[in-house]
């Protein structure tokens, strides 16, 4: 950790020296760019000299004790290398954190897409149930969420949706929740006053901008058709909904919910890159055969992440063995709980394998 605490420290005063060149300022990008990188490792940088500020005071406190003649000043001296061994160990704790690696997409918007998974109907209708749970969580944190695409039923469930949330850190904050969602119910249909059991996938994307994931127009077949309600009836008699197939990858997305056209294809172009994004970390990942530890779980969409129990008002996620009594709470988009623990469970294993 010392190296790369030198380097990171040599980093920030090259850094403040170009940044403090008047010519820098014409180059607008670059001087964004390096101040950008400036501030992100400001915080590592300050812990840094603290640290070796302490590591000084305690190396000249532990070597005073005994030279002194008075009981009462060795043990002030006692007393003081106790506080500065208590500092330095929580410095190098915070400095570890600081250290852990990043997720590059964290501070990125989102689209979450929701899918009705095996249970038919009452999968719809709990698709329907997670999109207001994360409009509702979206809303409570003041982020803005938008339904991008949508393909809903006749009882006002989704087949799937798609939903697009922005505001800073929100991809931090519901990354978390790929994965296969399970609800445990009675159906409204059910005389019998059967529980059944159905579930929904979610994956959630981080949006990314051009720049990052870039598309050749010619790699792309672009197709339009009218748009359609619930049950395929046709709401739209003008040729305004997109599908555009990336003939690469042969990824396809579709988008029919503005009335225009060219907002349309801009949607789904937003969608695709993410998709794009996804594809190729997962690809990376597989390569390099290390199934990108999510501590909490693989993020695999497979993998059934929690489960959602009507009658005992109660949720479980499985990957934290966390059990909350207060689904109703849940589903209204109190979800701050659930995700804390996960952030701190992802922390405290990504500290263990760094060796802290």
């Amino acid at each position: 950790m010392q190296d790369k605490l030198e380097v990171i420290e040599k980093k920030y005063e090259e850094l403040e020296q170009m940044l403090s060149n008047p010519k820098m300022m014409e180059k607008r990008d670059q001087f964004s760019k390096m101040s950008k990188e400036l501030a992100s490792i400001a915080p590592v940088v300050e812990l840094y000299r603290r640290l070796k500020k302490v590591n000084q005071d305690l190396k000249e406190a532990e070597e005073m004790i005994g030279e002194s003649e008075e009981a009462e000043m060795n043990e002030y001296l006692k007393t003081e290398t106790e506080e500065l061994k208590r500092e330095q160990e929580k410095i190098e704790t915070e400095l570890k954190e600081q250290l852990l690696q990043k997720d590059p997409y964290d501070e990125k918007n989102v689209f979450i897409e929701i899918r009705a998974g095996t249970g038919g109907e009452e999968a719809a209708l709990f698709a329907a149930d997670l999109l207001k749970m994360y409009s509702r969580y979206a809303e409570q944190n003041n982020y803005r969420a938008e339904i991008v695409e949508s393909h809903p039923t006749d009882i006002g469930g989704f087949k799937e949706v798609i939903l697009g949330i922005e505001g800073k850190g929100a991809y931090s904050r519901l990354k978390f929740e790929s994965g296969v969602h399970r609800v445990q119910r009675i159906p409204t249909t059910e005389s019998g006053g059967r529980i059944h059991t159905s579930a929904a996938t979610v994956a959630v994307l981080p949006e990314v901008e051009d720049i990052e994931v870039e598309i050749n127009q010619q790699d792309l077949r672009v197709d339009t058709f009218c748009s359609t309600g619930p049950g395929g009836q046709s709401v739209n008699t003008t040729q305004s909904a997109i599908r555009i197939t990336h003939m690469p990858s042969g990824l396809v997305v579709s988008c029919q919910d503005e009335k225009s056209q060219l907002q349309n294809k801009e949607k789904a172009l937003r969608i695709l890159r993410s998709r794009l994004l996804d594809k190729y970390v997962s690809e990376q990942n597989a390569e390099q055969d290390q199934a990108r530890k999510t501590m909490v779980g693989s993020g695999d969409r497979s993998e059934r992440i929690r489960t959602y129990n009507f009658p005992q008002n109660r949720v479980t996620d499985h990957r934290i063995n966390l059990t909350l009594h207060k689904l109703d709470l849940v589903l209204n988009g109190d979800l701050n709980e659930i995700i804390e623990e996960l952030i701190a469970n992802e922390r405290a294993e990504q500290l263990k394998e760094a060796g802290g």
